[in-house]
């Protein structure tokens, strides 16, 4: 019985074809030819399958291509032996394009393994340097540690690289993230040092404060306290927790001192303007009196001196003003006694009587000279008024 690929010879004994010629693949003796034949080309059917199924997993990329490329070398070999009947050749032919195909899918699966691991590496490299630096100068502690800890989660999702390399850059890392932390708990340290002695500094302003508050010397006092709020700006800043509360204390002690003053102040500020009133009274009535008995005038205006002179402080801005009108009604009494004492003086003493009566006789003799209209007499009627309004007391 044969076929296109092999035969079983009438003892038998099954052939293959070959390119190099017949190859005995087994013998059958369990019945006809044909189903000797039948089973045989099975046996390559079989072979076959395994095949196609290399192609179609190579094909697909769902398995390992080196598996693959193992696979198909191995079934090559039993293809070159098999018990089969059949286009064994081809079955060759197909292993080794299986086989290249595998091989070249292998070096590039090789190369991409290459190139993610230096990928890999850069990326930790570049999450060390950024580690390094942050550990070697940063000092907005919280966004710098919040940033170490993304680094780390990055870290973790990097994958693909030699445990050697890795553990090295691990190592450089983690070197980093020890530094920042022990600089940042140096400065931490250093800062709580910092704090104390700003509380310290602040508490004792607070005692400078809480002992002024009770001054009632205002203007000094006050003076003070503002030269203790300009150094409370200029001292550092304490423990956050504690700092709103002492400078509530500070706030409170000033508060204290300044509205006890306000208090003092504003009663004082209503006393002097009922005192303002007072005055203002009494100018009023002294502006009033009644002249046509000078000495009369005289002793009431004293009356109201008394009464302004024991009135206490006005507002500062009134005392010009109120001082002013008090001396313009004292002036006014003090002209009219004044006037009264100059018409008895001339009175009695003839002398200034008959040069007053001189005088008006060249007034009069100055008008005559006037309505005459001649200059030369004019002047002279002048120049004698002049002359006899010279001899009278000024």
């Amino acid at each position: 019985m044969s076929s296109e690929w092999g035969r079983i010879d009438a003892d038998g004994t099954a052939y293959v074809k070959t390119a190099d010629g017949e190859r005995a693949v087994g013998s059958w003796q369990a019945g006809d030819a044909e189903a000797g034949l039948a089973y045989y080309v099975r046996h390559y059917e079989d072979l076959e399958t395994e095949v196609t199924l290399l192609e179609q997993r190579l094909e697909s990329g769902a398995g390992d291509p080196g598996a693959t490329r193992a696979q198909a070398a191995a079934l090559k070999e039993q293809v070159t032996t098999a018990s089969a009947i059949g286009d064994l050749a081809a079955l060759e032919r197909r292993l080794d394009a299986v086989h290249s195909a595998a091989d070249s899918m292998v070096a590039a699966s090789a190369e991409a393994r290459r190139t993610a691991r230096a990928e890999a590496i850069a990326a930790k490299e570049l999450l060390v340097s950024e580690a390094e630096t942050i550990a070697d100068s940063a000092t907005s502690w919280k966004v710098s540690g919040d940033r170490l800890r993304q680094i780390l989660d990055e870290w973790k999702l990097i994958k693909g690289i030699d445990r050697k390399t890795d553990e090295a850059l691990w190592r450089r890392f983690a070197a980093a993230r020890d530094a920042f932390s022990k600089r940042r708990g140096a400065h931490f340290a250093q800062l709580d040092v910092e704090r104390t002695a700003a509380r310290a500094q602040k508490e004792a302003l607070i005692a400078r404060a809480e002992e002024l508050s009770k001054s009632s010397d205002w203007k000094q006092t006050a003076g003070q306290m503002k030269t203790l709020m300009t150094e409370w700006k200029a001292a550092p800043r304490a423990a956050r927790d504690i700092e709103d509360e002492l400078w509530q204390r500070f706030r409170a002690a000033q508060d204290a001192f300044f509205a006890a003053r306000s208090g003092v102040f504003a009663e004082r500020d209503a006393e002097q303007l009922d005192n303002q009133r007072q005055k203002e009274e009494l100018i009023s009535q002294a502006g009033a009196i009644d002249l046509s008995d000078p000495r009369a005038a005289q002793s009431a205006l004293r009356d109201l001196q008394a009464r302004f002179d024991r009135i206490g402080h006005v507002p500062r801005d009134s005392m010009r003003r109120l001082d002013d009108r008090m001396r313009a009604a004292e002036q006014r009494v003090r002209d009219a006694v004044d006037a009264q004492w100059k018409r008895g003086a001339e009175d009695s003493n003839p002398f200034l009587a008959q040069l007053r009566e001189r005088l008006s006789e060249a007034e009069q003799k100055l008008e005559r000279a006037r309505t005459s209209g001649d200059s030369a007499r004019i002047a002279k009627a002048e120049a004698e008024v002049e002359q006899r309004r010279s001899l009278l007391p000024s």
